[in-house]
């Protein structure tokens, strides 16, 4: 049972559904790839994955989610998330998340990744590493009818490894026709989620957001999406789309080009 929300388990041509956009945002995500380098916009970015989607046929999650300007969120530095793309160029020695979500015949894939933009410092590196670790270490500790205080477990073992900050506001969740929907998926571990389990068919982001210092975001107010580290520290983040089979997790996101399990930056 998940809270008692059978509906959420996904049958067969449902998850073939949920293979076939996550394979679409992987494709998008290697598409992009090259183009993440210093020199250029991150709305120069966002310009080209919002016609890649539409040339393909298919819909930008975010653009006009609850009322969200760009069609993919592009997050540099101290932002942790929901960075809005513009005129900030890109420039040796940032990091950058770029966070896609595409709309195919109505299902959701949802993925993001950390790039280092040039020679980047340790630190950058360092918390980069940490933040990719992390997730396929909550990856490899799920298993069917699993809590969803497993994930938060596994990152926060792989934090305390670099004595990072483990955000907590903002979290992961289940998808599939609709971009967000029960169960957050928390990335620390918290008594509401040992009760909370994962069975097969539940399509799910595992995507912690790692802080160089504290744990404590700060909203921008101005435009109301923007959040970064309240110490102005960096932060770094990766997500998959992850379908909980039988078997156990399958990654649907799973890009060609980008960094694979184990990869080191």
């Amino acid at each position: 049972m998940l809270d008692g929300r059978r509906n959420l388990r996904l049958v067969d041509t449902d998850r073939d559904a949920m293979r076939v956009a996550g394979k679409f945002n992987a494709q998008l995500m290697d598409f992009i790839r090259p183009y993440v380098q210093p020199g250029i916009s991150t709305g120069e970015l966002d310009r080209m994955i919002h016609e890649y989607t539409l040339d393909h046929g298919h819909v930008p999650a975010c653009l006009g989610y609850h009322g969200f300007p760009k069609s993919s969120c592009t997050s540099v530095n101290e932002v942790i998330c929901h960075g809005i793309p513009g005129d900030y160029v890109l420039k040796e020695g940032d990091i950058v998340n770029v966070d896609i979500t595409s709309i195919v015949d109505g299902w959701h894939g949802d993925q993001s990744e950390t790039y280092l933009i040039g020679e980047v410092s340790d630190e950058a590196r360092q918390v980069t590493q940490c933040a990719f670790d992390a997730m396929h270490a909550a990856i490899s500790a799920i298993s069917p009818d699993c809590s969803v205080a497993t994930i938060g477990r596994a990152v926060i073992a792989e934090a305390k490894k670099y004595g990072y900050g483990v955000v907590e506001e903002y979290v992961g969740h289940a998808l599939g026709r609709r971009f967000h929907q029960e169960p957050s998926i928390p990335h620390v571990p918290t008594r509401s989620t040992q009760s909370v389990f994962l069975p097969a068919g539940v399509c799910f982001t595992i995507e912690p957001m790692i802080n160089l210092g504290t744990h404590e975001t700060v909203l921008d107010r101005r435009d109301g999406w923007t959040v970064r580290t309240k110490d102005a520290k960096l932060s770094a983040q990766f997500e998959h789309t992850i379908l909980m089979t039988e078997q156990g997790p399958e990654i649907l996101t799973l890009t060609q080009d980008g960094p694979q399990k184990g990869h080191q930056f």
